[in-house]
């Protein structure tokens, strides 16, 4: 029993595995076909990967259970689910229809696929590095999973695969854009902010705003969170304290 109880957690692991191996070949049977609900099938597993990538580590905590054979697995699994899985699916949805006719912009578009999967890989070995070095209540860079969400979230809200070169073009921005910003040193608030009553409030009102434009909102809540979260950096920069900045370690 007490085996099985240190198995649960990378089972759970291994739950959010398969969610990511299941996007990776839903998009890649579906590069020729560009089923949009296929696609949006694809990054709609992302989104439940990053459920057992969170639960995970509470059921470890619930168990006592924490290992570092644990950490180890949840990172690499990370590295395929968040980075691996979403640079396949942008690639699949916004380059594969347009390469008979547009070979450069599908070249274009492996490199940045790459980049995104690149990024995401440097941004998880120095959170790795940087465990107990940064202040809890920040993330140096954004998250590789909201980095994930984001570029899903334009799939879950227009699941038609691109047809025009614009569409293309701003995918390829989008992923280096999402990239470039996981291997920042803009500080991204974490889930361990202090609670308050305010963060009720606005909770709410995300509720309602789910309720009210479903699969657009997500599309709508990461350009606010990357908007606000580069205005706050730059607030901090002239010396605005209205919101306390994170605190700087000496060996950081």
């Amino acid at each position: 029993m007490q085996r099985a109880k240190f198995a649960l957690p990378s089972m759970v692991t291994l739950m959010s595995i398969a969610c990511g191996f299941g996007s990776i070949v839903i998009s890649v049977d579906n590069a020729f076909i560009g089923d949009p609900g296929d696609y949006r099938l694809a990054a709609v597993l992302l989104v439940l990967a990053g459920v057992f990538d969170a639960l995970d580590g509470l059921v470890a905590r619930a168990t006592n259970t924490q290992s570092d054979f644990g950490m180890q697995l949840d990172s690499i699994a990370d590295v395929m689910n968040f980075g691996c899985a979403p640079g396949l699916l942008l690639y699949c949805y916004g380059f594969q229809a347009l390469g008979a006719d547009h070979p450069t912009l599908l070249r274009l578009g492996g490199i940045a696929s790459f980049f995104f999967v690149a990024c995401g890989a440097l941004r998880l070995a120095r959170f790795n590095v940087n465990v107990g070095r940064t202040d809890p209540r920040y993330f140096v860079g954004m998250p590789i999973t909201a980095g994930a969400a984001c570029v899903a979230s334009v799939v879950v809200a227009w699941p038609e695969p691109a047809s025009s070169v614009l569409h293309g073009a701003l995918v390829v921005l989008l992923l280096f854009v999402v990239g470039s910003l996981m291997v920042s040193t803009v500080r991204f608030p974490s889930s361990k902010q202090k609670k308050s009553w305010g963060a009720l409030v606005l909770l709410l009102i995300n509720l309602g705003l789910l309720a009210w434009l479903r699969a657009s909102y997500f599309v709508l809540f990461f350009a606010v969170y990357i908007v606000a979260t580069l205005a706050l950096n730059a607030a901090w920069r002239t010396g605005w304290r209205g919101v306390a900045p994170p605190v700087v370690y000496q060996d950081e």
